[in-house]
């Protein structure tokens, strides 16, 4: 398969036509750099919708934030037991990673390692890492993937391997519900936005390598979403509703500074 070079990836977005009827409003939606790298072996005749949970409220709403509401109030529980990946590749549950009575959590489920729009979610991550810290708030990020390809994120971008994880079964995003498919990977409207960052792309991505992907193509059509947890309780939910549709950080450390005191 002939690889695109990461100057190409620094130079500008790629477009493809829309087809009808995803067409949107006529205009040709924005494929960032290698989003799916696969793209071209998917079919782009069948329709994905979010893989189905018995976990979460069967309600899919098309807005940006999920209500709270929508989940199960044992959401927490439900999470906890789910076993994950360190990104040294040591199993760990999620009830093993921040106090489950009264510490606060931001559950970060990045898209799969080799997305650049996760390597630009993942640089403001770490940049707002101190602002996490100093508030007391545990910071958990999670992609899609192996543990190695987790690592090569950690160690290229760079980021913080005691904040990585890893989800190659994507049980984590099972549980919450979070959105799947090819339309929501590359014809929803919300992708849009990444194109006002651009510049933060190219910076996140300068030494982004396509080996992150994951082996299993079927993962790069997963999105991801913000989560924040105090203890067992969920405080905030949002599922990104496409491509780089990622939640607003400001948002996050309000809802963080805003916890309820025990």
């Amino acid at each position: 398969m002939a690889l695109i070079s990461p100057k190409a990836l620094r130079l500008r977005p790629f477009y493809l036509p829309s087809p009808s009827p995803l067409s949107l409003q006529s205009q040709p939606a924005p494929l960032l750099a290698l989003s799916n790298p696969y793209a071209s072996s998917i079919s782009t005749t069948t329709t994905y919708f979010p893989k189905p949970t018995t976990l979460v409220s069967s309600r899919r709403h098309v807005v940006a934030r999920a209500a709270v509401s929508e989940f199960s109030p044992s959401i927490g529980e439900i999470l906890g037991d789910v076993g994950i990946f360190t990104a040294a590749g040591e199993p760990v549950k999620f009830n093993e990673l921040w106090d489950q009575n009264e510490g606060i959590a931001v559950v970060a489920l990045l898209r799969h390692f080799g997305c650049p729009c996760c390597w630009e979610l993942a640089s403001t991550l770490k940049e707002s890492k101190a602002r996490f810290d100093s508030a007391g708030v545990k910071l958990i990020a999670v992609g899609v993937g192996t543990p190695n390809k987790a690592r090569i994120l950690a160690d290229r971008l760079p980021f913080p391997m005691d904040c990585l994880y890893a989800d190659p079964d994507r049980k984590a995003y099972d549980v919450f519900g979070l959105y799947y498919g090819f339309g929501r990977t590359f014809f929803n409207p919300a992708s849009a936005k990444v194109l006002s960052r651009f510049e933060a792309l190219q910076k996140a991505t300068q030494n982004y390598t396509i080996e992150a992907t994951p082996d299993d193509r079927s993962s790069v059509l997963q999105q991801g979403g913000m989560f924040v947890f105090k203890g067992k309780q969920l405080l905030y939910a949002r599922k990104d509703e496409g491509t780089g549709d990622h939640a607003p950080l400001d948002d996050i450390f309000d809802v963080c500074c805003k916890a309820p005191v025990s």
